[in-house]
């Protein structure tokens, strides 16, 4: 099963907006989920760019717990762990060492980076506490991912 993931921002393979990135406000885009399953009972996102020169993709956003009704992620998500909207959401630490949303900032002249907004539905409600790392979310959500949808985002600089 397949969940819709949209922006209002920017276009499925678009260029994500100097507004989200590193170098602007650096506020996380506004997101819309469609498709989530009936039987979901919760919803987790990780941002990350798999094109970073790093060993892994360097993550740029973790947020969990979200409850299952949620059908956005409104824009400029508070960079706390439990920011109250979306309704139940608590955020990890991106590879900036800090919570919530760390806008797209690739090295200068490396050319386009994809930034992969992947969403999950569960089909069992975790419970985590905030401040989980990519790792630590993707092992608690293991055999419970029951859908799940992608918007990719590009984003580089000169």
């Amino acid at each position: 099963m397949s969940i819709q993931v949209t922006s209002g921002a920017f276009d499925s393979g678009g260029l994500i907006p100097l507004k989200y990135s590193g170098e602007g406000e650096n506020v996380s885009p506004p997101l819309a989920l469609c498709g989530v399953p009936d039987e979901a009972k919760q919803l987790a996102l990780i941002c990350d760019d798999p094109d970073a020169p790093t060993p892994r993709p360097w993550v740029h956003w973790v947020i969990y717990n979200i409850t299952p009704d949620a059908r956005t992620l409104p824009e400029g998500v508070a960079k706390t762990p439990q920011p109250g909207e979306p309704a139940g959401a608590a955020q990890g630490k991106n590879s900036f060492t800090n919570i919530g949303y760390g806008g797209p900032m690739p090295p200068r002249g490396h050319g386009p980076h994809h930034y992969h907004f992947r969403v999950y539905a569960l089909d069992t409600k975790l419970d985590l506490q905030p401040g989980l790392d990519k790792a630590r979310l993707l092992e608690a959500m293991e055999g419970h991912v029951i859908a799940e949808g992608e918007l990719v985002g590009t984003y580089r600089r000169e």
